[in-house]
């Protein structure tokens, strides 16, 4: 059943008319999700040190935000790093709007997290957004050790479009080779409710499709607008992880789903497939929540949960390295 606290934020966004995002222009969805974490995210945590960074894109610079719970100065060793993706369907969300959210995940795990503004459609559509991750993961690698962070303990994450992107930045990296991919191998994957798969034929997108903040209309919304209109690039395993002929190899994973969600299944199957070829992957799915709850912990109790399971994962996942 749907968890009671998600039901009363869903009839609150219903009496007060807030639009659906489908019904926005891109500007307009973006700052109305921005705007939305007053309501809906807690007092972020104070950090000893967040820094404004920019990566080298091959399109130009990349907004990074780093996030350490340890001041440099008192660094005993290098910090362990979450390179971390924001969610919003490829067309919306920011450093702004995954603050709270990475300065949570900084604050239980004892990591440093740095999150990545990679560019969004309708403005720079697929394959744009991979581009961006992939290159902001390499430099970061590059750089941990003037950054103090250790190129030997790094995972990546993300929510919903951001969990598709660091499934893809995952997979691009195995692929990439010998040279072309990151000194050592990635070491975690954390996915929460991930998108995996563009053609939207998992059950839950029947199921769970309306009324329960994220909807068929606004996932077709945010596909158009990031993929193009119709299907032609639908295939491509950059665009739907769960596509690739081969999961193996990857880094141990964590995916989150939530039982009122239309990405549900998607999550689901990518994480079984993801153990039947053999990466050691632990599913858990709240199944009394809806899409975005991790963002929300200032109306729904399971999202502090959740943050909690994350940055547990996180500390035995990048523990140093053997």
């Amino acid at each position: 059943m749907l968890h009671p606290q998600a039901r009363a934020f869903i009839d609150l966004l219903a009496a007060r008319g807030v639009p659906p995002t489908h019904t926005l222009t891109p500007k307009e969805a973006r700052r109305v999700y921005r705007e939305r974490r007053s309501f809906t995210q807690p007092e972020p945590p104070a950090l000893a040190r967040i820094e404004s960074l920019a990566a080298e894109g091959p399109a130009g610079a990349i907004p990074l935000r780093l996030y350490s719970p340890v001041p440099r100065e008192k660094q005993h060793g290098l910090l362990p790093v979450l390179v971390y993706y924001h969610g919003g369907g490829w067309v919306i969300g920011d450093l702004d709007t995954h603050d709270t959210l990475c300065r949570q995940l900084a604050d239980e795990s004892g990591c440093a997290v740095v999150a990545v503004d990679y560019r969004m459609g309708p403005e720079h559509p697929f394959p744009g957004a991979v581009v961006d991750c992939v290159a902001a993961t390499r430099w970061i690698a590059r750089q941990a050790e003037a950054l103090g962070l250790d190129a030997a303990r790094i995972a990546v994450g993300g929510d919903s479009a951001g969990g598709n992107l660091a499934a893809v930045v995952c997979l691009a990296l195995r692929d990439a080779g010998q040279g072309e991919g990151l000194p050592h191998p990635i070491r975690f994957q954390l996915l929460i409710y991930p998108a995996t798969d563009m053609r939207r034929c998992a059950a839950s997108h029947s199921t769970n499709g309306d009324g329960y903040v994220l909807t068929r209309d606004t996932i077709g919304y945010f596909h158009d607008h990031y993929m193009g209109e119709g299907t032609a690039q639908d295939m491509d395993w950059r665009a739907s992880p769960l596509l690739h002929k081969n999961l193996g190899g990857l880094p141990p994973a964590l995916v989150i789903t939530a039982g009122y969600d239309p990405l549900r299944d998607e999550g689901l199957q990518y994480a079984q497939r993801l153990t039947e070829s053999g990466v050691r992957t632990v599913l858990v799915n709240f199944e009394r929540m809806i899409h975005g709850f991790i963002l929300m912990g200032k109306v729904l109790d399971e999202s502090g949960t959740a943050v909690s399971l994350c940055a547990l994962e996180l500390r035995k996942a990048l523990r140093a390295a053997t």
